[in-house]
């Protein structure tokens, strides 16, 4: 073994006792804390935190790229380069793997100038590339003579890059070791080349260094370990199996600590440079995500199998991690007390590798339930807990493409939006100290036992030509536009409005076929019988024999049901009940000759309680339930052929008839059919998709034409049909195909049933007929699959008299929004299937918060449907939201579904005062869970009916008629009347002044009368007895008088 090993000094000599205390006492001087991550509660999908983050990065912020040397330059042996490990291991097929070479790949040797124009285009300020080993020196020893050729090649190329603006970051070691020291030494397994890569390194930091301001010794040893000299996967193909790679580990982490001591004693105070080691990780989360004590350490376990392996010993206490130590035993190597300081603190910053890679390699180590996840902020976030608050460079980030993606990598966008954004948060709210990243790579290029069959690069380049051009993608285009802008800068959708919807706007709950109990729960009025209770002491009722009271049929109050419901509805604050109709039980045959009364009438006792309760209620004639055998149907209907055959365009109509003739005098709007564009997905065909949608469109049509001319004069509701209303976003903003997909799949899934009917601005002469682009796609598909025709039905003449205009207002359920892109244009023959009619692929961004059934959280997407039917349509009709809503398995408090209500209303709010949209409603789905916690404002029945947290959102956004900017209640009703007044705002404004000085007055008022009363009593009192004693006086007098008037009495003689 060579002596490599720096004398301890005196501090050193400190240390080492400090470790050894540490090592007695772990408990007391443990120095990670990366366990306490999963401890952590997970981010809210609600906050900002979790979601997308709308912000930019710090000034300054090192934006680059990078390539490896053996991927990507070619010229396998020219100029005096001797073979790489890789190159050997390619060309003999070692691994039985390898059925390609990298001799030319992307040929960056020679066109490396046009690299450095790529980086231009990027924008970046940095470039990370490696030097090529058996380039520089062919015969792998530094202590030779260097190869001149190489030495100006890569000087040039820095030179350039420096002329541009653009830092190098520099590797030393990307895995294409001389394949001559693998032959003499048996490569890494040997110690022997500690002291070879430390004699390079000092060449290359004395050759380059002036220039060079970041070092990276190698890149991902990990993988050269396990994969070079563990599994044989990768060169040079040997399968030693852990006690091996364990052997490489070890010196390839004495190897780089040995090129950081040379940085450090030689070149440091002259160059200033950094120097560190780029390590790969790979992200686990707890089994079923329960962050137990057990499901915690196997998770740490995990990490540091991988990413703790050697950031441990370097970054932490000089040490393999505690749990290597006891799996491996005695086949790890061991670190000497005095190498513990030396390769301890061997990096200048932590340098971390987030790719493909590392994560199916970490697929491999997981156990017990765990999960493997792409989520690069925890990995930053458990590098600071773990290491302490360093400053971090992701120098490697990125995923991967299959190679018939070519430029258009759609789906390496989103991801590459995942990992940057993952970073921005890491900054802004872990507080991470990351200063750049490096997107990997610059150019398509040899992906290792891979070959060509995956591609990594921004530029894409056909190994198939000889001049290997740098093409475009789209991923460089979205790259570029996020280095402009630093990042991810607030655009107006993340911007709140304040403001009011008008009072006559619905307050909305959207239900599916509700429910009929046919019998009252009362028997009070029903049971003609009499009872004891109690009789016999057993608590019971006991009929008296002989006893018949007289009975009455139900009443609608006898069905509490009713009540129960319509309570929970009232308490939310909505104004408007949408529920359905069951077609298959008011008609049973699917038409007349078998009417169910009983049904009919407790669907009108619902309707009467609602008036009772001055509530409106929005009724849906049909509502599919998406459910073989019937789709919701009256059984015969169905068998007789469904909405394939016309009949039951007519039959419809007759059940229409019967609903508004009955129910009519209660509804002031009705919902012909329930998203019929979802409805004819249920077909297997083509044809019979469009067949399905041309009967429903026409028997939504003759029941809105039966309405107006019987109905409407009398009743004055408004009719029409509720769509399924996604918005579509291009998945690709830089390709004209996914914009033109975008509009397609509007088109089929909104214009095909709304054209029709109201014709659009742009197209008046269309009205009553499909759109044109429907029309012209699905004829131009129809000659490409061989077939006769177009399988879109026509209207006749008279059908489309009859559609023109058949809508009352335009009723939209909106949920989520789509990513679109064009499906792969593939010339088959007519029996290949096809995934859909509009010929659109439907993705969704990783970004983007989602529920526990995968849908995404997308508010802005709102405001973008309304927009579209408005620009389309025009605005004369109103436009209700007629149904939107999310999961959330949280039992009361669902603040996944407050975050819903809050934000989709606050864009349909935009939509309504900066886009001009006639909103006229916004109906939540639904009022109550059937079973466990979903789409409910109130829990199911089996759970007391519980009202969750999001019903206090609703009802105070209600209560506000929006978002005012004082956070007032609106008063309606004042406004409807237009009563506003100078003397009546300035009597708002000072409201409690004046009841205040009310009471003054009254109780001065009170007083005063309370004087005036005993006052007057008092002089009453007074006059009454002076009265009192004349009437006294004269009667004494009267007495007096009477006495004296007395005739006197003669005694007669006798």
């Amino acid at each position: 073994m060579l002596n490599y090993l720096a004398h301890p000094t005196r501090p050193c000599f400190f240390l080492f006792l400090l470790a050894l205390v540490c090592g007695w006492n772990k408990a007391a001087c443990s120095l990670g804390e990366g366990r306490k991550l999963w401890q952590q509660s997970k981010p809210d999908p609600t906050s900002h935190s979790q979601s997308f983050l709308q912000d930019t990065f710090p000034s300054g912020f090192l934006w680059g790229t990078g390539t490896s040397a053996f991927q990507t330059e070619g010229a396998w042996d020219q100029d005096g380069k001797s073979a790489s490990v890789w190159d050997h291991f390619t060309h003999f097929n070692v691994s039985g793997l390898a059925t390609e070479t990298a001799d030319v790949t992307s040929d960056s040797y020679a066109h490396w100038e046009e690299d450095v124009k790529a980086l231009e285009y990027l924008g970046v300020k940095s470039y990370s590339f490696s030097l090529s080993w058996p380039r520089l020196f062919p015969h792998g020893n530094a202590s030779g003579q260097p190869n001149t050729v190489a030495v100006g090649h890569y000087s040039r190329l820095i030179d350039r890059l420096l002329e541009k603006g653009i830092e190098p970051i520099v590797t030393l070691h990307h895995w294409d070791l001389p394949q001559i020291l693998q032959e003499k030494y048996g490569g890494w397994k040997n110690d022997t080349l500690v002291g070879l890569f430390e004699a390079y390194a000092a060449f290359c930091f004395q050759t380059y260094g002036s220039h060079v301001r970041y070092w990276l010794t190698m890149h991902n040893p990990y993988l050269v370990a396990v994969q070079g000299y563990g599994t044989g996967v990768h060169a040079p193909g040997e399968v030693g199996g852990p006690s091996v790679s364990l052997i490489v580990a070890h010196n390839l982490i004495r190897a780089h600590a040995k090129a950081w001591h040379t940085y450090n004693t030689h070149f440091r105070p002259t160059q200033k440079g950094k120097v560190s080691i780029v390590l790969g990780s790979h992200w686990v989360e707890p089994q079923r995500g329960q962050a137990t004590p057990a499901n915690v350490e196997l998770c740490q376990q995990s990490i540091e199998a991988v990413l703790g392996w050697f950031a441990n010993p370097i970054f932490g206490d000089g040490d393999y991690p505690v749990s290597i130590k006891i799996k491996h035993g005695a086949t790890l190597p061991l670190f000497t007390p005095e190498e513990k300081l030396w390769v301890q603190k061997t990096a200048d910053f932590f340098a971390l590798s987030f790719g493909p890679n590392n994560l199916r390699m970490g697929r491999n180590l997981v156990q017990y339930g765990q999960t493997v996840t792409p989520d690069l902020r925890r990995v930053l976030g458990w590098v600071k807990m773990e290491y302490g608050d360093m400053r971090v460079l992701v120098a490697e980030g990125g995923w991967f493409s299959e190679t018939t993606v070519g430029r258009e990598d759609t789906v390496a966008i989103y991801l590459m939006k995942r990992f940057i954004n993952q970073v921005l948060q890491a900054i802004k709210f872990d507080h991470v100290q990351v200063f750049g990243y490096s997107a990997w790579s610059l150019v398509d290029g040899y992906e290792w036992n891979y070959g060509y069959t995956i591609r990594r690069g921004l530029f894409y380049i056909d190994f198939g030509q000889a001049n290997r051009t740098r093409i475009l993608k789209t991923t460089a285009q979205y790259y570029r536009r996020v280095v402009t802008d630093n990042g991810f800068p607030s655009d107006e959708s993340s911007r709140e409005v304040k403001g009011l919807f008008p009072c006559t706007f619905h307050w909305g709950i959207t239900d599916s076929t509700l429910q009929v109990h046919f019998y009252p729960f009362s028997p009070q009025f029903t049971d003609p019988q009499m009872y004891n209770w109690n009789l016999t002491g057993d608590g019971a009722l006991h009929p008296v024999s002989g006893v018949k009271l007289h009975t009455r049929a139900a009443q609608c109050t006898d069905y509490l049901a009713i009540h129960g419901h319509l309570r929970l509805f009232a308490s939310t604050g909505a104004t408007h009940y949408r529920f359905a109709l069951n077609w298959s039980l008011i008609l049973p045959q699917g038409d007349l000759s078998d009417v169910n009364t009983e049904a009919l009438r407790y669907y009108r006792c619902v309707l009467t309680e609602l008036k009772k309760l001055d509530l409106e209620a929005v009724i849906t004639l049909y509502y599919p339930t998406h459910r073989t055998p019937n789709l919701g149907l009256p059984g015969p209907l169905q068998v007789s052929g469904g909405w394939l055959n016309y009949s039951t365009v007519e039959a419809f109509q007759e059940y229409a008839a019967l609903c508004y003739r009955e129910l009519g005098s209660w509804v002031q709007f009705w919902i012909t059919v329930n998203e019929p564009n979802r409805l004819v997905d249920i077909y297997s065909s083509g044809k019979e998709q469009h067949q399905a949608a041309h009967n429903l469109l026409l028997a939504h049509a003759k029941a809105w034409r039966l309405y107006e001319k019987e109905y409407s004069s009398q009743q004055g509701a408004l009719v029409s049909l509720a769509l399924h209303a996604d918005w579509a976003e291009p998945a690709n903003p830089f390709l004209q195909s996914h914009t033109a997909a975008a509009q397609r799949l509007l088109l089929f899934e909104l214009g095909r049933f709304l054209d029709p009917l109201l014709g659009t601005r742009y197209e008046k002469k269309q009205h009553g007929d499909y759109p044109q682009e429907m029309k012209a796609y699905l004829k131009d598909r129809a000659v490409e699959m061989g077939l006769p025709g177009s399988p879109l039905p026509n209207f006749t003449d008279s059908e489309r008299e009859e559609m023109k205009g058949a809508l009352g207002f335009i009723a939209l359920n909106h949920f989520t929004t789509r990513l679109v892109s064009p499906y792969p244009h593939i010339h088959t023959n007519v029996q290949q299937k096809q995934p859909t009619n509009h010929g659109c692929l439907i993705l969704s961004d990783p970004t983007w918060p989602s529920s526990g059934l995968g849908q995404a959280l997308v508010p802005w997407g709102l405001r973008k449907i309304l927009r579209w039917v408005t620009q389309r349509y025009g605005g004369t009709l109103p436009v209700i939201v007629t149904a939107s809503g999310i999961d959330d398995q949280a039992p009361v408090e669902d603040r996944l579904r407050q975050h819903y209500l809050k934000s989709y209303l606050h864009e349909a709010l935009k939509a309504q005062n900066l886009d001009g949209v006639s909103l006229q409603g916004f109906y939540v789905w639904k009022l109550q869970d059937r079973h466990v916690p979903q789409f409910g404002l109130f829990t199911s029945t089996h759970h007391q009916s519980k009202a969750k947290a999001s019903i206090t959102v609703y009802r105070e956004i209600i209560t506000h008629s929006g978002f005012p900017e004082d956070n007032t209640t609106q008063t309606c009703r004042f406004s409807e009347l237009q009563m506003s007044c100078t003397v009546c705002t300035w009597i708002l404004k000072n409201k409690a002044f004046l009841v205040f000085g009310g009471c003054l007055i009254i109780t001065a008022v009170m007083l005063a009368a309370l004087v005036i009363f005993v006052i007057f009593t008092k002089t009453t009192r007074t006059r009454g007895r002076g009265r009192g004693m004349d009437r006294m006086s004269s009667r004494r007098r009267i007495e007096r008088a009477t006495v004296c008037s007395c005739p006197t009495v003669v005694k007669s003689s006798i």
